[in-house]
């Protein structure tokens, strides 16, 4: 596929990058032929990375890519972020694969998403084994599990696969399809505008006002066209999700610069947060979509700090890269400038070019979250447009507003449920109405045929968790009574409530509990174990691995109920989960 380019000042497509496309979709024909076979290869299913990295190949992102990364591409890339041509490419696009069952040298893969769709083939040439920690040191430049790329890297499998790739379609879309623009589409709609310049800006966040005044005047700096390139793939864990970011986008651009003037378009990338290395990643996929300058800013995809509390890359090193490497690229830098308010005269500058003593406003992403939308309370006009902050309000509730799920875990007797009844009553008074996943109950209906095995106990409350956490995302407040004695699973389901959970751990001494025993069960546990036959009792022959960080800790036997449910409601009025009675929304 070779692809429209605009007319350039100077000769940048002498450059690998950008001028004859890669195109590894196959022909109408061809797809139909391989579909009739793929039931005769290994499948593989591709996770989230693997899905957006296949579409970036497909369609000439990666140019000049033409499938991932065999051994001596992939060493290369990691000790010298070039390819075994001596080309520049700073980060490794692998397939991780576990070899058997028909995956293996010489052998065809079917590549499919979670849904079962046929996207492409791999015609396997190689299969080898790779360093997980000399990719984490040589790419990413860490082997801290707290970096995003390193931690996806250690759950990897142990082997990479290259080959031959044809790809039948892309992974299908349903969102935005008008603004998913390939490279060659972007490229052409360049040229119809008659763009010889174009900036890009990369983003994985909304946009305010400085945002925005920044690409403007990037614009007006390189007298061309602006792309407003977000990733709309993997990014950074806990960003805002991308179908929010978009409406923000959308709202800006249809309403806050001037027509003919920037167009938005969604790029299927999947973040490796690798600082300076994945700044020219990021550089040479605008150049493929047609780009002739690139916005870098402080700490350019960067994923924040170590495990010490320490940045991962310093400041300015994106920039320092891109100095570097631009020209060989093809593209040119413009600096990031940090945009800052003048309330005194009600606009905004760059920072480096207000004059000493003069009052300057700013807002964080922090503050954004914690001080205004968790709290209800609306961004400034000066900080967003109003469009971008009812958005963003409507797709980030207060914390008041928010789904929550309220774990109760302890030993059976503890007084879990007792509690949790009575804290639904409480709940009620603060606008909260709660569902009740109650151990007995789940056992009946949702995990009936599960044994008491440890892998039947976790798969029972892994789908205690999955139902909580539907809940929680739908806004709803949940709370499960479950004993859940491993430590691990309990994790789990925290994370399937994306952080809104709060543990209660019902610390009741195993004696009391054990008086408490109206169905004889520790008694029954007792008598089994002595005869040789361990029925895997919690607490009897079975252990349970207390919480480490408990939101809330309750003793039964020295506490009331009552008292259990003042202390569990003070819990939630810190946190902000409930409101005090009688407090007036601003």
């Amino acid at each position: 596929m070779t692809a429209s380019t605009p007319t350039e000042s100077r000769a940048a497509l002498n450059t690998p990058y950008g001028g004859e496309l890669v195109d590894l979709i196959v022909s109408p024909e061809r797809a139909d032929a391989m579909r009739a076979t793929a039931k005769d290869h290994a499948g593989l299913t591709l996770d989230e990375r693997a899905l957006c990295d296949l579409e970036l190949l497909a369609v000439g992102g990666f140019s000049p890519l033409r499938g991932f990364l065999g051994r001596r591409d992939y060493e290369r890339v990691v000790g010298e972020s070039r390819l075994a041509d001596g080309t520049l490419w700073p980060l490794p696009v692998t397939l991780p694969v576990t070899p058997g069952d028909g995956v293996a040298e010489g052998k065809t893969l079917a590549l499919r998403d979670i849904y079962g769709n046929l996207l492409a083939f791999l015609h396997i040439e190689e299969i080898y084994i790779y360093d997980k920690a000399a990719e984490a040191a040589g790419a990413y430049g860490s082997t801290d599990p707290k970096h995003p790329a390193v931690a996806h890297l250690n759950r990897q499998a142990d082997h990479l696969a290259a080959g031959r790739l044809e790809v039948i379609r892309v992974p299908p879309h349903y969102d935005f399809v008008e603004l998913r623009r390939d490279p060659a589409e972007l490229r052409e709609f360049f040229v119809e505008k008659g763009w010889s310049k174009v900036v890009a800006f990369q983003t994985r966040n909304p946009l305010h006002r400085a945002h925005e005044e920044l690409t403007k005047l990037a614009a007006e700096q390189i007298g061309g066209g602006l792309l407003i390139h977000p990733v709309v793939g993997v990014t950074k864990p806990g960003d805002v999700d991308h179908f929010t970011r978009v409406r923000c986008y959308r709202a800006l651009v249809d309403n806050h610069y001037e027509p003919d003037s920037v167009v938005l378009s969604l790029l299927p990338l999947a973040m490796r947060m690798a600082g300076p290395k994945e700044a020219l990643l990021h550089a040479i996929i605008r150049r493929n979509y047609g780009c002739t300058h690139f916005i870098v800013g402080r700490d350019h995809a960067g994923p924040g700090k170590d495990s010490a509390g320490k940045a991962f890359y310093p400041p300015y090193a994106a920039q320092d890269a891109m100095r570097e490497h631009g020209e060989e690229i093809g593209m040119e830098m413009v600096d990031f400038k940090q945009m800052v308010y003048l309330p005194d005269e009600d606009r905004y500058a760059a920072i480096d070019e207000v004059p000493a003593g003069v009052r300057t406003a700013d807002i964080s992403g922090t503050d954004v979250r914690e001080k205004y939308l968790a709290k209800g309370l609306p961004l400034p006009d000066w900080f967003t447009r109003p469009a971008v902050a009812a958005i963003l309000g409507e797709a980030n509730p207060p914390t008041f507003r928010q789904g929550l799920t309220i774990w109760f875990t302890g030993l059976s007797g503890s007084g879990k449920s007792t509690v949790a009844h009575a804290l639904i009553e409480r709940l009620a008074e603060f606008g909260r109405n709660c569902s009740l996943l109650d151990g007995d109950e789940i056992r009946t209906h949702l995990s009936k045929g599960l044994g008491f095995s440890k892998e039947d106990r976790d798969t029972n409350i892994r789908r205690v968790g999955y139902v909580a956490g539907l809940v929680n995302q739908h806004a709803g407040t949940v709370l499960c009574s479950v004993i859940s004695p491993y430590r691990a699973v309990r994790d789990e389901a925290r994370k399937m409530s994306r952080g809104n959970f709060v543990e209660v751990y019902c610390d009741t001494p195993l004696a009391v509990c054990e008086k408490r025993d109206v169905k004889g069960l520790y008694a029954k546990a007792k008598a089994a174990l002595a005869e040789g036959k361990p029925m895997g009792f919690t607490g009897v022959d079975d252990p349970y691995e207390p919480p480490t960080h408990p939101e809330v800790t309750l003793d039964t036997s020295e506490q009331g109920v009552e008292e259990c449910v003042d202390s569990i409601i003070t819990k939630l009025l810190d946190l902000g989960y409930i409101l005090p009675h009688g407090h007036i929304l601003d």
